[in-house]
């Protein structure tokens, strides 16, 4: 073993070991009416500054951290910090300025208006 490799794996028994993030899928209900996507995702736990809501060329990304405090040593923990990832594919035709979100009861609704173009309208038939 070479004095490189020997200094790595010394090292690597330094470093303190942190808790592991699990990732989570939240489970999702998307509605739709003629002038916005309606967005509901399941996210409990997690706090309003620690979501993320990014909508890039076409792609709905939904991501939110729950951190649990721990108060005490655990003797058993079934509950852990966790990630929770989903993304989307989005029409082109979402107004991205208009876009609302809201965070309720570990809920995070987001509102996806439709843009003018996009909306179903009456087309007048003229007579001759």
């Amino acid at each position: 073993m070479d004095k490189n490799q020997e200094i790595t794996k010394r090292e690597d028994k330094n470093i303190e070991k942190t808790r592991e993030l699990y990732e989570a899928i939240p489970a999702v209900d998307i509605y739709e009416n003629e002038d916005e996507i309606l967005l509901h995702a399941d996210m409990p736990g997690v706090v309003k500054d620690d979501i993320s809501v990014n909508i890039d060329n076409g792609t709905l990304s939904l991501s939110g951290v729950r951190k649990l405090a721990s108060k005490g040593l655990a003797n058993w923990e079934e509950f852990s910090d966790l990630e929770y990832i989903r993304s989307f594919s989005v029409p082109q035709t979402i107004d991205v300025e208009k876009v609302d979100a809201e965070l309720k009861d570990g809920v995070l609704r987001l509102h996806l208006p439709k843009s003018e173009a996009a909306k179903p309208r009456q087309i007048e038939i003229k007579t001759a």
